[in-house]
C-alpha cells in the first residue's frame, strides 16, 4: 500500500461518518443446534470438522467467533449465511434456524463479508456498492429512489463520498475493504456476517476499519457475527466472544464483555483485557494440542 494511499485512510477514518438512518428492525435470531459437519476425505471415511455445537445468537451485537486457523470457524459462518458446498450435506447433522426458521439456503437478512473483498475491478466505486440492487430480488424489493439514496448515504458514512467515480484498481486495501463494507449494509441486514475482513491489512488501517465498523454498527445496529484468530481484534470489537477449540470444533469458552466499544490501548493494557487474553490463550492451548495458529496483535 502506497502512503498516499494510507494518507488517505487515516484521514478518513479520522472523518465522523455521515449517520444513516436507522432502520426500524425486528428482533432476529440466530440458532444453531448440535451441528456436526464432516467431509469427506480421499481413499474412504470422513473428517469430522465440527463436533457438537450449539449456539444461540440473539441481540444487535457484534459476536466474535474465535479459534486458531482451520478449526471450522469459517465452516460455521458460512452455515449461518446459508452457503453450502456443492454435493455435501451441510450440516451433517443438526439444524440452523434463523427466527426460528431453518435456514438450508440464501437468506435476506444475512448479507456475508469476506477477507477477499470481491469488488468489480471494471465498475466504480460507486457502482460495485450499488450493484445488488442490479439483481432482479434486490431490485425489486427496493425501490430505485430509495436504493440510490442508500448508496449515497453509505458512500459518506464509510468515507468513500469523494472516491465514487474511482475504480478499485485506484484505491487501496483499506479503501476496497470499505467499498466491500458498503455493499453489504446498503441492504440494510439485520445479520452480518464477517469472514476475516481485515486480516490482509496492515496494523494502521486495520485499526481504522475497527474503528469504522464500531460507528456504523453503532449508527445501523444489526447483529453482527465476526470470524477471527487475532485475539486481540476479538477483545477490541467484540461484546461477546465465543472461543472455538481446533478440529474437530467444540466451543472451548464464551463470554460477554462489559467494557464500553470503543475501546482504548489503554483499557487493552488493563488487568481485565489481560486477563480475558490469558483465559482465552489458556482455552485453546488445553484444547488444541499444539495444531493450528492463534495470533495477539502487538
Amino acid at each position: 500500500m502506497n502512503s498516499e494511499a494510507s494518507q488517505i485512510d487515516r484521514a478518513d477514518a479520522g472523518a465522523a461518518p455521515v449517520v444513516t438512518d436507522v432502520v426500524s428492525r425486528k428482533p432476529v435470531s440466530i440458532e444453531l443446534r448440535d451441528i456436526v459437519q464432516e467431509f469427506p476425505v480421499h481413499g474412504g471415511g470422513s473428517l469430522r470438522v465440527i463436533d457438537g455445537i450449539s449456539l444461540s445468537l440473539d441481540r444487535p451485537e457484534i459476536v466474535m467467533l474465535l479459534g486458531p486457523s482451520g478449526c471450522g470457524k469459517s465452516t460455521l459462518l458460512h452455515m449461518m449465511g446459508g452457503v453450502r458446498p456443492i454435493g455435501i450435506r451441510s450440516p451433517t447433522s443438526g439444524q440452523v434456524s434463523i427466527d426460528g426458521v431453518a435456514c438450508d439456503g440464501a437468506h435476506d437478512d444475512a448479507v456475508m463479508v469476506f477477507q477477499r473483498y470481491a469488488n468489480r475491478p471494471d465498475l466504480s466505486v460507486r457502482d460495485n456498492v450499488a450493484f445488488p440492487f442490479r439483481l432482479r430480488h434486490w431490485r425489486d424489493k427496493v425501490p430505485r429512489a430509495e436504493a440510490e439514496q442508500r448508496v449515497d448515504a453509505m458512500l459518506e458514512a464509510v468515507g468513500l463520498g469523494g472516491h465514487r467515480r474511482h475504480r478499485p484498481a485506484q484505491l487501496s486495501g483499506g479503501q476496497n475493504q470499505r467499498v466491500a463494507l458498503a455493499r453489504a449494509l446498503v441492504l440494510q441486514p439485520r445479520i452480518l456476517l464477517m469472514d476475516e475482513p481485515f486480516g490482509a491489512l496492515d496494523a494502521q488501517t486495520r485499526g481504522d476499519m475497527q474503528t469504522l465498523l464500531h460507528t456504523l454498527h453503532r449508527n445501523n445496529p444489526c447483529l453482527i457475527v465476526f470470524v477471527t484468530h487475532d485475539v486481540t481484534e476479538a477483545l477490541m470489537l467484540g461484546d461477546r466472544v465465543v472461543v472455538l477449540s481446533t478440529q474437530p470444533a467444540r466451543i472451548a469458552d464464551d463470554f460477554r464483555i462489559v467494557e464500553p466499544r470503543p475501546r482504548s490501548s489503554a483499557w487493552q493494557r488493563s488487568s481485565e483485557a489481560v486477563a480475558m487474553e490469558e483465559r482465552i490463550l489458556d482455552q485453546l492451548h488445553n484444547r488444541s494440542a499444539g495444531r493450528g495458529t492463534l495470533s495477539v496483535t502487538i
